[in-house]
């Protein structure tokens, strides 16, 4: 249960319990965003910034009902709803999610959209939200416990189902978000070894597919003898049973990872569609596309390293205006950030972003409640797992997989998404600190 009033206890006021660090990080995003969105596409749509027909006017539309939103959220709604209403919100999304799939138009090979009228909505933005909720409601019970597996399977039901409906809509990008979710789990008492097991499968999918099986497996061999070995030095004092108990781990690990090698093939050739392994072998270097698949991340590289240290100035930059790069007010955001403004804008965004995360993260920690706390690593994860993939894809170490950066990239699900998402958060911490 969160913080209530008790007899003695007064309310410290605005100043004292809403962290206006974090506010103000949000504020300074969504003007860096509606700046950028303008300057990526005044050449050829608006006259002004507040032209309602082009991007940036309906951004602004969008930023206003975002911050009606956040005073809403903030204000009027009792935090303690959102723990209370978590599985219902959770179950209609996830409905919503599957619906999209069988009523939505085709879009550059996604079914994702609903369109009511000259408005879009997006589920899957939505989706973060409910997961998170629900995923803090139930580990946050007194009784939950990571290492139980009935407990452990219902919170992989939980991040799986709607991960698995966003691959069925063909968002690859925004169910790559759920995988974010992992470093929840892993700071409420999930085993480190399972993230050291995701990466080892990532590697060798990537070693296999730029060299050979027969080099993957020798690799594998390699470290797990390795492992074995350093498990044997250090336990020569330990009982048979441990060493023993080690050794099939290390076994059904070397096997596992025996399996992957070889179904790294199928996995690529079968399961991946043809647009994914294109921008695969071009991120890794197997193929040379430049005018195809690697045009988009080719241009934004460009109009990122044409910035300098200081950019070329605000609408100063050749291949935002030219439109050189597709897609720059939306998912190539960033590139327009490089061009004009350069390395230094460049950090000052990226810095921003550490900030609220690190705020959000030190906010939770200090959290006397588990839903709080859990809800706070969630909404971190969610935002990190977005810059990461995004600003990785527009300067080529990401494949280019279509995710927004939040609160800059053009669109109205992305930003009330994320705007609603730290907002209630803001309001759950405002409330255990409301009172003492």
């Amino acid at each position: 249960m969160l913080q209530v009033e008790t007899p003695g206890s007064f309310d410290r006021g605005l100043r004292k319990t809403v962290d206006w660090h974090l506010v103000v990080c949000y504020l300074l995003l969504v003007l860096i965003g509606w700046i950028n969105i303008y300057a990526s596409i005044h050449s050829t749509e608006p006259a002004s910034i507040f032209d309602w027909s082009a991007r940036s006017g309906k951004q602004f539309i969008w930023i206003l009902t975002a911050f009606v939103l956040d005073i809403f959220i903030l204000f009027v709604i009792n935090p303690r709803l959102w723990e209370v209403i978590s599985p219902y919100t959770y179950v209609v999304v996830f409905f919503l999610l599957v619906l999209v799939i069988f009523v939505s138009k085709d879009v550059k090979g996604s079914h994702s959209w609903f369109e009511l009228g000259p408005v879009k909505f997006q589920p899957a933005e939505i989706s973060k939200i409910t997961t998170s909720l629900l995923l803090a409601m139930v580990m946050s019970k007194p009784n939950f416990r990571m290492s139980n597996r009935r407990h452990f399977l219902y919170v992989a039901l939980i991040i799986g189902l709607p991960m698995l409906a966003i691959l069925g809509e063909s968002e690859t990008g925004s169910a790559l978000v759920y995988a974010g979710f992992l470093f929840v789990l892993y700071r409420e008492g999930f085993s480190g070894w399972w993230l050291v097991l995701l990466g080892l499968a990532i590697a060798l999918f990537i070693l296999t597919l730029v060299t050979d099986w027969r080099v993957s497996v020798i690799a594998l061999f390699v470290l797990c003898a390795g492992y074995y070995i350093q498990v044997l030095r250090h336990s020569r004092r330990e009982a048979r049973n441990y060493r023993r108990r080690m050794l099939y781990r290390t076994l059904l690990v070397l096997a596992a990872g025996v399996a992957m090698v070889f179904a790294t093939n199928f996995i690529f050739n079968d399961v991946l569609q043809d647009h994914q392994r294109k921008r695969i072998e071009v991120l890794l270097g197997l193929k040379e596309d430049p005018a195809g698949v690697g045009y988009n991340v080719r241009q934004s590289m460009i109009a990122i390293g044409s910035g300098g240290v200081f950019g070329k100035g605000f609408l100063q930059g050749t291949q935002t205006t030219y439109g050189f790069v597709p897609e720059q007010s939306t998912d190539f955001i960033f590139c327009t950030v490089g061009e004009e403004w350069g390395f230094v804008g460049c950090l000052v965004v990226i810095l921003l972003y550490v900030f609220m995360i690190w705020r959000i993260v030190t906010d939770a920690d200090k959290s006397r409640e588990a839903f709080t706390r859990i809800y706070g690593y969630c909404l971190a994860a969610c935002l990190f797992m977005h810059l990461f993939i995004n600003i990785g894809m527009t300067i080529g170490l990401m494949p280019v997989i279509g995710i927004p950066l939040p609160l800059l990239s053009y669109g109205g699900s992305s930003l009330w998404a994320f705007s609603v998402m730290i907002f209630i958060f803001i309001a759950l911490d405002r409330q255990e600190k409301k009172y003492f």
